[in-house]
């Protein structure tokens, strides 16, 4: 099964993404809480790393123990930041060796400190130059890559941002997976000019559920990515955790509603490595589904 298989006509598809835990007591905690997205049947896992590359052996060891506890497919994220071509060379042959399905190529965010990314000697500058890489020494691997509905921070302009996607599709990727984003309109809109550059490969929506009115903001600042006023206005009425908490799930169930309406190929859910809140919306969703 390739990964652009799973979001063939008619279909689906639906992904999860985790993060390396950085304890032992972490990972434990991890995997006593995935049994509660399993039961969802994901087509695939993904997993990140730290900055420059810190816990990519974490990373391998979480995703070989998700195949070997679940029986999926997974997929490595694999940014160019800090590495050479023959460290990413490397990589690539462990993840293999390791059983890893996909690939997630990025570029990666500069390292913390560092106003703009600089590439390492003998090193790649871009995400495209890494979706290169690989088709060409791992002709077999499936390969996501990332979109922007809002834009990339860094791109000057949406056309420009634009013009960095279809470098990277026409290099060879086969999905793209977009940034986290609240405003349905931007996602549609980030759609059509795809359609309209030749960017044909499917186009997964990143859904990230907040739990929190200060984890939101903050990760929202990073990346750039508006908050609709309403929604924000309700998590700041909100009293307490739990009353967010509340506020964010019921905000991204009527978010996947309309996406699935609005004919979106699949849905992959940034966990955080917090399953309780991409639970509650699947149910919510498999609920309507069935009435």
């Amino acid at each position: 099964m390739t990964i652009s298989n799973f979001y063939q006509s008619g279909r689906l598809g639906l992904s999860f993404e985790l993060f390396p835990p950085k304890t032992d007591k972490g990972v434990a905690t991890l995997f006593a809480q995935l049994p509660n997205l399993m039961k969802f049947s994901p087509d695939y896992v993904t997993c990140t790393y730290g900055a420059g590359g810190s816990t990519r052996g974490k990373t391998l060891e979480i995703l070989a123990r998700v195949k070997s506890e679940f029986h999926i497919p997974v997929a490595s994220h694999l940014t160019v930041v800090g590495s050479t071509v023959d460290e990413l060379k490397h990589y690539l042959k462990t993840a293999s060796q390791q059983g890893i399905d996909y690939i997630v190529a990025l570029r990666g965010d500069p390292p913390a400190g560092d106003d703009c990314f600089e590439p390492v000697a003998g090193g790649l500058s871009y995400a495209n130059e890494l979706v290169e890489l690989i088709r060409d020494q791992f002709p077999g691997v499936g390969m996501a890559v990332a979109g922007y509905p809002e834009k990339h921070r860094e791109a000057v302009s949406m056309a420009v941002d634009l013009d960095n996607l279809k470098r990277k599709v026409d290099a060879g990727a086969d999905v793209i997976i977009t940034q986290l984003f609240y405003e349905n309109d931007d996602f549609y809109r980030f759609r059509d000019l795809c359609a309209d550059r030749g960017i044909t490969i499917p186009i997964v929506p990143g859904i990230l559920p907040v739990v929190s009115l200060a984890q939101i903001q903050r990760i929202a600042q990073l990346c750039d990515a508006k908050l609709p006023k309403g929604f924000s206005r309700d998590l700041e009425m909100a009293s307490g955790d739990a009353e967010q908490l509340k506020v964010g799930i019921d905000f991204a169930i009527q978010q996947v509603a309309d996406l699935i309406k609005q004919e979106a190929c699949g849905l992959h859910f940034y966990v955080l490595n917090k399953s309780k809140s991409t639970a509650k919306v699947l149910e919510a969703i498999n609920d309507q589904n069935d009435r």
